[in-house]
């Protein structure tokens, strides 16, 4: 087998030329006016814009920072602005169902109009009926009514009083009422009086009386009819005055509002109860007249703003709520809830105190998002919908329906124990957006039913394009627009290439770019600042690089705790000698957006058995199933290639030393396998070598993610005891396409103080592990003589025997 050779410099990072870039600073590039890589998305948001259809709503989904939100925003936006602003959405009280307010749509601005014209109305209405009541001419008409009726009445009981005296009967009237009493002439007769007379004449009086009595009786009943008529009257002249004082304010607002019909409608019944409730008018002057004028603040003298200043005033009924003004909304709304609690979704019914009582109206009912969202397009963040209880239902439940409902959670969940409002559904149409991770979109599509139903489109979001000539040019663009955005000093060259050079380090291939646009603005932003810092005009690379430097220090007190143990040998690892069944191996720590890579001490040992190879980590519920995996593929590859014919005898134990926490991942099989045919041949293992990289049961070996942390944790290991030329790490040769190292571990390598090794097979591992022929099996003749393989089968074929005999000896 030919030798393996260390990585030339040029592989271990792909360094962006500045002079290929064609420009000195960022102000010599235009803006870009496209998402960087993002075709697929970009196609699925148009055609989810484009399609009016029920249910073609659009989850955008990947990871957070890959600018779903700008493109979003960016692209409803433009669409949204060739389109009509849609109509405004109003509440007005519902005079004959006052517990549910009705919903009325109006052009875009002309909700505003209307109800300033109805606060203005009732300004007016509050002036005019009093003084209509207040007029000669509405009391010389109410007189002539008291007169009419009082004449009446005088007349008929003026005729009444004279057949009475005619029967020596007098009509006595008194405060509480009129009475009959015996008469001579015009005096009234007392009781001893009235029995001096005759017998006869007593009889006569008497039944004169009563003749009387049934047609005083009679009397009292027309003038009772009278009174009615009359009462009938004054309300008619009452209707009649305050119609005439409320007709020609109405009349206004009717030519001014001359559709829809619905505003029509309300204005009719407006002028009913205005009519109806007059005396409210007359009393609240009266009231006002008493106390004397009321202060008000400056913001509440207008009559436009008479109302909404002051919540406690009367005559709240003829209010119009602008639920959505749109008046000055160019094109339809984009709106972005970012806080998609229920009440926000669907909009609310509000309370406040009145005399220690919480108490509503429609003047209360708030907006929700889906409200100001109606005829255009709504942004929300699914797993904050899905935090909140009952939004989800909500929000699906407006979209089956096409129509907006408020509800509160009470009413949701029955439980609802006092009247409430219940404000008409609007109807609802708007183009929902959805923003999530592809986990949060999977576990939604497989766990409700009606997810898929609403929401018929994804847009996916790459998360790392190519990176090409053309790729790095459009990059540089957006750069230079991100930083104009910003008001950031404008770039040099070499700045942008240390930018694009730390984005493939992102994205973890030296032929691709990231997409994650905030780490990009992030990192922007640090290199101004350090620019400024440093007083000058323009970002440079070193600018860039302190600022990648600076974040790395900021998150590094873990890694830098790790080292400090391993350099005081708390932590045993070797970067020294050779071992029999150790080698380093290579693992990732992360936390939050920090990770970093930390050698870790494989162990393994061998004795007779039964053919397991025994993965600790599992026994302890350590290991995760990934790993286990990776171990039991271990003993099928020893089984297959060294078995020889003879069962597999050994008990092997594999262990990661002076690890706490679990252990997951495959990555590692290639190491495990390394210590496990150290162990089993004997021959030792140099430590100055950490491996990493997973192995098939046919001993090929496979990538593994992490590689340049990995790579990084062990050199600063092995930098900070001195690198000796002979340390270095051994990868799958799958994995040089990943690598991005730090430009310390370049210059070493370059020095020869350093190296990475590929490799592809088990066997090229071995060799440059233990620093022996691996050895190549040849048909008939076996693993040639002095190789690590040959140490290996026979062994395993010296444990088989020892089990045979042990078998036959029992």
């Amino acid at each position: 087998m030919a030798p393996i050779d260390p990585l030339a410099p040029a592989a271990l990072h792909r360094a962006t030329d500045p002079a290929a870039l064609g420009f000195v600073t960022t102000d010599d590039l235009p803006d870009l006016d496209e998402i960087v890589g993002q075709r697929r998305a970009v196609e699925a948001v148009e055609f989810a814009i484009g399609v009016r259809h029920e249910g073609y709503n659009l989850f955008a989904l990947g990871p957070a920072g890959t600018g779903k939100h700008t493109v979003l925003r960016q692209f409803l936006a433009g669409h949204a602005a060739t389109e009509p602003a849609p109509p405004d959405l109003i509440y007005v009280h519902d005079f004959d169902r006052p517990q549910s307010p009705r919903a009325i749509r109006l052009p875009p601005g002309r909700g505003v109009e209307l109800r300033d014209a109805m606060d203005h109305l009732v300004s007016e209405l509050r002036r005019a009926i009093p003084a209509a009541f207040e007029s000669e001419a509405y009391r010389l008409r109410r007189e002539a009514m008291d007169a009419e009726l009082r004449e009446r009445r005088e007349s008929a009981l003026t005729a009444f009083e004279a057949r009475a005296k005619a029967s020596n009967v007098a009509l006595v009237r008194t405060p509480v009422g009129m009475g009959l009493a015996p008469a001579q002439g015009d005096q009234v007769l007392g009781t001893e009086q009235f029995h001096q007379l005759p017998e006869a004449e007593q009889q006569r009086i008497r039944s004169a009386m009563s003749d009387l009595e049934e047609e005083l009786g009679a009397i009292a009943r027309r003038v009772q009819g009278w009174e009615r008529e009359q009462r009938d009257r004054q309300r008619q002249l009452d209707r009649d005055v305050s119609h005439a004082a409320a007709d020609h304010f109405l009349d206004e607002i009717r030519r001014a509002f001359p559709d829809p019909p619905e505003v029509l409608a309300h204005l009719d019944a407006v002028e009913q109860n205005v009519v109806e409730t007059a005396d409210e008018f007359v009393a609240a002057a009266r009231e006002t007249a008493e106390d004397g004028p009321k202060p008000q603040p400056a913001e509440a003298a207008s009559d436009s703003t008479f109302h909404r200043n002051a919540p406690d005033a009367p005559f709240r009924r003829f209010r119009v709520n602008v639920l959505v003004d749109h008046g000055r909304t160019a094109g339809a709304p984009v709106v972005y809830e970012d806080n998609p609690t229920l009440a926000n979704v669907v909009g609310r019914v509000e309370h406040m105190a009145q005399m220690g009582t919480l108490v509503t109206d429609f003047t209360l009912i708030k907006p929700g998002a889906l409200h100001r969202a109606n005829g255009g397009y709504l942004v929300l963040d699914a797993l904050r919908l899905l935090q909140e209880p009952y939004a989800w239902e909500a929000l699906k439940r407006a979209l089956r329906a096409r129509e907006v409902r408020i509800e509160s959670p009470a009413q949701l969940t029955g439980m609802a124990a006092t009247v409430s409002l219940q404000p008409a559904p609007i109807p609802l149409d708007v183009k929902v957006a959805l923003l999530g991770e592809r986990s949060l979109y999977h576990a939604l599509a497989a766990a409700d039913p009606d997810f898929l139903e609403l929401f018929k489109v994804q847009a996916d979001f790459e998360e790392r394009i190519d990176r090409t000539h053309e790729a790095d040019e459009r990059y540089a663009r957006l750069v230079a627009t991100l930083g104009r955005r910003e008001h950031l000093h404008p770039l040099e060259a070499g700045a942008v290439a240390r930018a694009l050079d730390d984005s493939s380090r992102r994205a973890g291939d030296q032929d691709k770019l990231s997409t994650h646009m905030r780490s990009l603005a992030d990192l922007l932003r640090e290199a101004d600042h350090w620019a400024t810092t440093a007083g000058r005009d323009v970002i440079s690379a070193a600018d860039v690089q302190r600022a990648i430097d600076s974040r790395h220090r900021r998150g590094s007190r873990l890694e830098e705790a790790v080292r400090e143990e391993i350099a005081k040998g708390n932590v045993l690892i070797a970067t020294d000698g050779a071992v029999v069944g150790e080698v380093n191996g290579l693992t990732v720590v992360q936390f939050g957006d920090t990770s970093f890579g930390q050698p870790v001490r494989i162990t393994a040992t061998v004795r007779l058995g039964r053919g397991e190879v025994v993965d600790i980590e599992r026994e302890v519920d350590l290991g995760g199933p990934l790993h286990s995996k990776g171990v039991l593929i271990l003993a099928g590859y020893l089984g297959a290639r060294y078995s020889g014919g003879h069962p597999l005898t050994l008990h092997a134990s594999l262990v990661f030393e002076q690890t706490y926490g679990g252990v997951e991942g495959d990555s590692a099989s290639l190491a495990e396998l390394c210590a496990l045919l150290s162990a089993i041949s004997g021959v030792p293992v140099g430590q100055g070598v950490a491996v990493t990289g997973s192995v098939n049961q046919h001993g090929a070996v496979q990538p593994i993610g992490g590689v340049n942390e990995k790579i990084e944790g062990f050199f600063d290991v092995c930098a900070a005891r001195g690198l000796t030329g002979a340390q270095g790490v051994v990868i799958p040769a799958s994995n040089v396409r990943n690598l991005m190292l730090r430009r310390d571990v370049v210059e070493a390598a370059a020095d020869g103080r350093f190296h990475v090794w590929p490799v592809r097979r088990t066997d090229e591992a071995v060799e440059l592990l233990c620093a022996m022929p691996a050895g190549e099996e040849a048909p008939g003749a076996g693993w040639p003589e002095g190789s690590v393989n040959a140490r290996v089968a026979a062994r395993l074929s010296e444990l088989a025997e020892q089990a045979r005999a042990y078998r036959v000896d029992a």
